[in-house]
């Protein structure tokens, strides 16, 4: 009956997202109270089970997220993604371009969400390919496959930071065992897959072609530009080295892990955003602030959401649902990371957003981590893989990638939905290989 509960509480949340168009924050709370009185939690439980679900997930995350967002805005707003781009365009040459490009796409994807990254970086692909005179699908995929697996894989992006809380995973080792994985899926779903597809003609549409572009002495330098947006991935790598490597007496060890820790690093790549592409470039205090302001109205829903998820799984916790499933899934042969994969990609599916797909399947297998001792990080990456699988209709990112580069359904599904999918399948052949090996 609690199993029962759960698919009934599922299909709610398709339902009321999919076909409805309900928000996805409101339709988390609604079913957290469907399977919490289904369950039979008093009143009085179930409404401190939800404030404690949004209160433990939010307390962390909120700093992440919050100085990510400023921190993408800054290196947007500076022109460093297009100097990055320009840049990195410039030293490969035409014959390597996809590898510019793929090394574009992870820099500035680190730093910044999905949707703002694609905005971003799309008219300048449409310009190298005008350029260039190379297709627009063999210039465009290699970018459009880093930016998905780095909002998909890796910290600091929503849903695997929100996902490793909820685990207790180490931050640092789901990033670095992130980007092992996300190197073959990039390669595959990029530079790979885009040449297999030469027959589908995409034309950008003429409103998507003209947004700001930087003169060269508007820009940052390119080492600037870099070491700013990535700067929290070096300094989380430090910290997470250190912690296999180095005794934890050693003297400096407390600094490094402070420096290191994920709010922190974020935090001073902020400041130092500030200062190296805000006041040092001779704007005012005031501007700079404003930038960092409107950054913050963009991630205001996607905390929201995390919090609604967050609240389904306390409640699916506080009422035993999760230690019920848990001695289901117990005696199952089953690797426990292909079915946190399979339930992502099943959510994946019916409900559209990777980030609700990912949340919600991480609440359903949670019991799984504590009861099989499978790797809390690996299995962060296990949801992230299935939340990017089959994206079709109701994915907001593949209507984003249809209008902007002017497909049709049909060419879409061809083209974005087999390049999601295969950075999903990548992704769990890569976790299932270091199973093995870690």
């Amino acid at each position: 009956m609690p199993l029962l509960i759960v698919l009934i509480g599922i299909v709610i949340l398709f339902v009321l997202i999919a076909r409805f168009k309900l928000n996805a924050f409101i339709t988390f709370i609604i079913v957290s109270l469907f399977v919490g009185i289904a369950e039979g939690m008093s009143l009085e439980k179930l409404i401190g089970s939800i404030q404690n679900g949004i209160g433990n997930t939010l307390g962390f995350l909120v700093m992440i997220l919050g100085f990510g967002a400023m921190l993408g805005k800054l290196v947007a707003d500076s022109g460093a993604a297009q100097r990055i781009t320009t840049g990195l365009v410039s030293k490969f040459g035409i014959k390597n371009i996809q590898w510019a490009l793929v090394l574009t796409g992870f820099i500035v994807g680190i730093p910044m969400f999905y949707s703002v990254g694609f905005v971003i970086l799309i008219p300048l692909v449409f310009t190298i390919a005008a350029t260039t005179k190379l297709p627009l699908l063999y210039v465009g995929l290699p970018l459009l496959a880093s930016l998905s697996v780095t909002h998909g894989y890796l910290p600091p992006h929503p849903a695997p930071t929100a996902i490793s809380i909820m685990f207790n995973a180490n931050l640092g080792k789901t990033l670095l065992y992130g980007i092992i994985i996300a190197i073959p899926a990039i390669i595959f779903a990029g530079p790979i897959f885009s040449r297999t597809i030469k027959n589908i003609k995409a034309t950008p549409l003429k409103e998507f072609v003209n947004p700001k572009v930087f003169k060269d002495d508007e820009m940052p330098s390119m080492s600037v530009s870099i070491i700013v947006a990535l700067l929290p991935i070096f300094l989380i790598a430090l910290a997470t080295i250190c912690e296999l490597f180095l005794d934890h007496s050693f003297i400096l060890y407390p600094l490094i892990a402070f420096l290191g820790s994920p709010a922190i690093a974020m935090l001073i790549a902020v400041l130092v955003a500030i200062l190296a592409l805000g006041i040092g470039r001779n704007k005012k205090m005031v501007e700079v602030m404003d930038s960092i302001a409107s950054s913050i109205s963009g991630i205001t829903m996607v905390l929201l959401i995390i919090a609604g998820a967050g609240a389904l799984k306390q409640v699916l916790v506080d009422s035993g649902v999760s230690e019920y499933i848990a001695g289901l899934l117990n005696g199952s042969v089953i690797s426990p990371l292909i079915l946190a994969w399979f339930i992502a990609t099943v959510l994946r599916v019916c409900v559209g957003s990777a980030t609700v797909a990912g949340l919600t399947a991480a609440g359903i297998v949670l019991p799984l981590v504590s009861a099989t001792g499978v790797s809390p990080e690996l299995m962060v990456l296990a949801i992230g893989s299935g939340s990017l699988m089959l994206s079709h209709v109701n994915d907001g990112g593949f209507w984003l990638f249809k209008e902007y580069f002017n497909l049709s359904v049909k060419d879409t599904l061809k083209t974005w939905t087999v390049m999601e999918t295969t950075i999903g399948v990548i992704g769990i052949v890569g976790v299932l290989i270091l199973d093995t090996i870690i």
